[in-house]
């Protein structure tokens, strides 16, 4: 267990989950984030991105227990698991040291369920990021099949666009990072081993995105990619929706309702 693991009693299940890339918590936090977090009461909320030490203290205020992964480099990356349910089983990386030096995913049982916030990297600032992604990919398949014993919950930013429905400007980003053939195979081989993709359940053919380019105003055209999942195995994930007018970073807050044990996706 981390040093940076602050835990609380066990409470029941939660019923609201939120996953977001804050893309450097003090900025999420300078532009209203926690008084958010306050007036939507999400049970577990999955942080990435978070690129700062840990500070428990500050959401300690709104009854959150919480575990912090940052990257050794300072500035950089790093996962969080804020619960008003209590923590058990914290699990910090994925035992692949380069990768867990870049604080990527963190894990924790609450409510008997096991959640993880995940931090998959882009792979788009340079070929040998690229090739890094590629492995990480592989090894987080890994890790995620030997956790599918129980109820599990991954959410967080993955950088993979699964389907054409899932990014605007499909037919100009085939050859770009985050939307290439084999990262979207990846993709559906991941979900393969058990795992529901709960957004796109609920969407259908909706489009709806989670992240959109700083540049070239693509927030106001909604030129957009759909990279942040909440994927579920042994429990559902219904009513999710992204926060779209939430706007603390680049990204959006996604949102699910936690199904009780008794409502198993087949």
């Amino acid at each position: 267990m981390s040093a940076h693991t602050m835990l609380g009693p066990l409470g029941a299940a939660p019923t609201r989950i939120t996953t977001l890339n804050v893309n450097g918590l003090r900025s999420a936090l300078k532009k209203g984030l926690l008084a958010w977090l306050e007036a939507q009461a999400p049970g577990v909320v999955l942080l990435q991105e978070v690129r700062a030490d840990p500070m428990p203290e500050v959401f300690a205020e709104l009854g959150y227990v919480s575990a912090w992964h940052p990257a050794q480099k300072a500035g950089y990356s790093g996962v969080a698991i804020l619960s008003r349910h209590g923590l058990e089983d914290v699990q910090i990386g994925m035992d692949d040291p380069e990768v867990d030096a870049e604080g990527r995913v963190i894990s924790a049982l609450i409510g008997g369920v096991r959640y993880a916030s995940i931090y998959l990297p882009s792979g788009a600032s340079h070929q040998h990021r690229q090739v890094f992604k590629e492995r990480v990919l592989i090894d987080f398949a890994r890790w995620t099949r030997t956790h599918l014993s129980g109820p599990l919950v991954l959410g967080g930013d993955f950088n993979v666009a699964h389907t054409e429905l899932d990014i605007k400007n499909w037919r100009s980003n085939r050859n770009s990072p985050g939307f290439l053939p084999h990262e979207r195979q990846w993709m559906t081989d991941f979900l393969a081993l058990g795992l529901r993709d709960s957004h796109r359940d609920h969407l259908g053919e909706s489009v709806e995105y989670t992240w959109w380019s700083q540049r070239g105003g693509a927030y106001a055209g909604n030129v957009g990619w759909r990279i942040d999942y909440l994927l579920a195995a042994g429990v559902s994930i219904r009513e999710v929706w992204v926060e779209r007018e939430a706007r603390f970073s680049d990204h959006a807050p996604l949102s699910g309702t936690l199904l009780s044990q008794e409502n198993i996706v087949p």
